[in-house]
Order: structure tokens, then sequence, then C-alpha cells
């Protein structure tokens, strides 16, 4: 099956729209195209870790998993000082990224298209922020914790979303054995926000 939002190349028939929502106070547009993760809307996942994440004023920041950029445009837009890099398997929603990133005038962000974090290798960063893909599967959901974990500075923080019946328990038993501090930030509607910090 070559479709799923986290295929490099989505075979599902283009089909690009436009949304209009507000995240953390402002007023923002993005395209989304099928093939894409939550393609009719900002699913309620996302939208909770968008506005209970913090991100410190000058952070380097990364957005694993980034979709049509929600998080880290959002995260660009309304944090000074920041610098965002946002990876995506999917080249349909880099380039969908890349779009939303120009139509909000931000020029702190840079959007490449990545396998986990092979096009960061080397990197690391003060904040990193991800709703991840639950149906790649706890094998690759795993992995990103234990890759964003080597890829934080001392002091960095991992924001994570994710739902119970999607594995919320396993995932904060994950990141126990991992970080050296995990604290549960905000729950609502089954979902869980959790921050890991490494120190």
């Amino acid at each position: 099956m070559s479709d799923h939002y986290y295929s490099p190349n989505p075979g599902a028939k283009r089909n690009r729209q436009m949304i209009k929502t507000t995240l953390r106070g402002r007023e923002m547009s993005f395209a989304t195209d099928s093939g894409v993760f939550s393609r009719g809307g900002i699913d309620f996942g996302t939208r909770l870790l968008i506005e209970t994440m913090r991100i410190p004023p000058a952070s380097k920041v990364l957005d694993v998993g980034c979709g049509y950029g929600s998080i880290g445009i959002t995260a660009a837009v309304t944090t000074p000082d920041v610098h965002v890099t946002m990876i995506d398997i999917n080249e349909r929603a880099v380039e969908l990224a890349r779009y939303n990133a120009a139509i909000h005038g931000i020029n702190n962000v840079r959007i490449l298209q990545s396998d986990l974090f092979a096009a960061v290798e080397g990197e690391q960063f003060d904040v990193i922020l991800t709703n991840p893909p639950i149906r790649a599967g706890k094998r690759t959901v795993h992995q990103i914790f234990e890759l964003s974990f080597h890829h934080l500075r001392p002091g960095g923080a991992l924001w994570i979303v994710i739902q119970k019946k999607q594995g919320a328990p396993s995932a904060l038993a994950k990141l126990e054995q991992i970080f050296n501090y995990v604290e549960e930030v905000e729950k609502d509607k089954g979902y869980r926000i959790y921050r890991a910090l490494r120190s």
C-alpha cells in the first residue's frame, strides 16, 4: 500500500485544499492534500500539543513528522528568535509544509524530507516536538523517542502527544526508560501531552 501518510511517496490522487484555523490565538491557514495526516483539519491531538508546548526564546527546535507543518510553523510564528527544523518522510507533506511556511512569511524554518532523523544526523536541538505516526507501529514510535534523546542538548525537552487508547501507557514507560525526567503536562479527551527532559 503506497498511500499511507508515512509513505515517502503517497499514491493517493492529489486533492489540495486550504483550511483556516486559530492556533495560540492567531488566525492561520494551511494547504493540505490527500496522502498526508489529518488533511481535513488540525486534529485534536496536534491542536492540544500546539496549545500546550512551551518553547524558550532563541531555541533550536525540531518538529518530527511535521506533516503539512502546523506544529513547526506555529512554533516559528509565535516564539521569538527560534529556528525550526521540520522533517517528514512524506515528500508531499514536505512540499505542503514549505508552501505553508512561505504563505506565513516566515524564514526561520528549514523543511527536509527525512527517514526518521537521517537528514539531521549529528545535530542537537533544545526542543523536539512530535505527534508520532502511531500507524507506523510501536517500534517506530519508540525509535523516535530514542533518537530524540540523542538529538537533544543537555537540558532539552521532547514534547509528545499520544492517545491513551493508542499506546500512551507503553509510551510513558518507554520514555521513563530513556529520559532523566518525564511529566504528564496535559490530558484531554483521552490524549496525553508528555514532556521528557534530558539532563
